[in-house]
């Protein structure tokens, strides 16, 4: 194995070395892993502007089943979260910011990573929730599409504002309003996932790439083009360059996308759909260009000089994974201290160095530059106005619609 000098490396490359060493491969995001587990679920919603200056309530969002709160004589929270998506000291067997928070506040946080699937997870906790019992856990991190299916069922309980006032603050104007939760009156976002357009210069050869329309039209790209296997990013990215909303579209905007894809696919333009198999491609160059995710380009970018990324002017995709208590949750209040925690600057900031995804709190750049400046001024990490204001979502879908557009995209990809 290579040997790295840590002093010559940044916090983030550091957090990819650790991540390779613990994995024995390649680093491998929690978002390159298992992006593509869909299954039938509602998708993210519209994310939209600030409303006044405050959140507005939640609408038509379903309440949970609280339990008896245990917070104030049990001092725990039982944390279930992905693999490799919080901060680990060097010694791995530490997480910095969950150190920080219990000598705070003298709450121990039982983390567990076991979550490995968004359709697994919920096989393994639907049965009590459907019982209405506990799940043995107190904060869970979903993504956005199953996320809306546990409000829509009405198995997490409301927030209480007045335990989230860093939350309520610092929660970026980008994320404050999913069609799905309106008003974050029941989740808050633990990471923002940026889908974009990927490249290696190299392989280009000079030619330029700023446009889905580039992927899927150049002659010189033909059989070195990927695109995700993921329904939403790939239809979503080929929506915004016909200009079509992907909040707002119709099935006939949907299949025309689709046709899109299909000409391309039938011309030999598209190499194929990719899961995060497509890090090593894009790497070595068997691929010139690729709608992928930020978190990845992140870290490949750290590795080899040869990978970049574009944002196109029709736009890009963002997506969410959540904070959620789920009902029955027996310390709730703690649970809520513990996500308020991590919407504080310098909590954030910590996270945001080692897992190099969008961060959804404010007021982040100046904490992040002390510890990676390359982080704080990179906008995968930290949107810029102009980047945030080109960001859109992929609308809730129906449970007609999820069957139809996730059959018609099967066809496409051959899966």
């Amino acid at each position: 194995m290579k040997q790295y000098e840590p002093d010559r490396l940044s916090p983030a490359q550091l957090a990819a070395v650790r991540r390779s060493v613990r994995n024995g491969r390649a680093a491998l995001t929690r978002r390159s892993l298992l992006r593509a587990s869909t299954g039938g679920a509602l998708a993210v919603g519209g994310l939209g502007a600030l409303t006044g200056c405050g959140i507005p309530p939640a609408g038509k969002a379903q309440g949970g089943t609280s339990a008896e709160d245990h917070s104030a004589t049990e001092k725990t929270v039982a944390f279930s979260n992905w693999t490799e998506y919080i901060d680990v000291d060097d010694s791995g067997k530490h997480h910095p910011t969950l150190d920080a928070f219990r000598r705070r506040t003298g709450i121990t946080v039982d983390y567990t990573e076991d979550i490995n699937d968004n359709n697994e997870f919920f096989g393994k906790i639907k049965p009590q929730l459907a019982a209405g019992q506990s799940t043995g856990r107190d904060l869970i991190v979903l993504t956005d599409w199953l996320a809306a299916r546990l409000i829509r069922l009405g198995w997490v309980q409301k927030l209480d504002a007045s335990h989230l006032p860093h939350a309520y603050a610092n929660l970026a104007a980008q994320f404050r309003e999913p069609d799905w939760d309106p008003g974050r009156a029941y989740s808050y976002v633990w990471q923002g996932i940026s889908t974009v357009i990927a490249y290696n210069k190299k392989a280009l050869d000079g030619v330029e790439v700023t446009s889905i329309s580039d992927l899927l039209d150049k002659p010189q790209l033909k059989g070195r083009v990927g695109f995700l296997s993921e329904m939403r990013d790939s239809v979503g990215m080929t929506l915004l360059d016909l200009g079509k909303d992907p909040a707002r579209f119709t099935d006939d905007d949907f299949d025309a996308a689709i046709a899109r894809l299909q000409k391309a696919v039938d011309q030999g333009q598209i190499r194929r759909f990719t899961g995060n198999d497509y890090t090593a491609d894009l790497a070595k160059g068997d691929l010139a260009a690729c709608v992928a995710w930020a978190g990845d380009v992140v870290q490949l970018k750290a590795d080899n000089p040869d990978v970049d990324f574009v944002i196109p002017d029709s736009g890009y995709l963002t997506s969410t994974d959540n904070l959620l208590i789920p009902n029955k949750a027996r310390h709730k209040t703690n649970a809520e201290r513990l996500i308020d925690f991590y919407y504080e600057p310098q909590p954030a900031a910590e996270l945001a160095a080692y897992i190099n995804y969008v961060t959804p709190v404010d007021g982040v750049k100046p904490y992040l530059a002390r510890i990676d400046k390359g982080a704080a001024a990179n906008p995968l990490i930290i949107p810029d106005k102009a980047m945030a204001a080109k960001s859109h979502a992929f609308r809730s879908l129906t449970q007609k619609e999820e069957t139809a557009y996730e059959e018609k995209f099967a066809k496409l990809t051959g899966a």
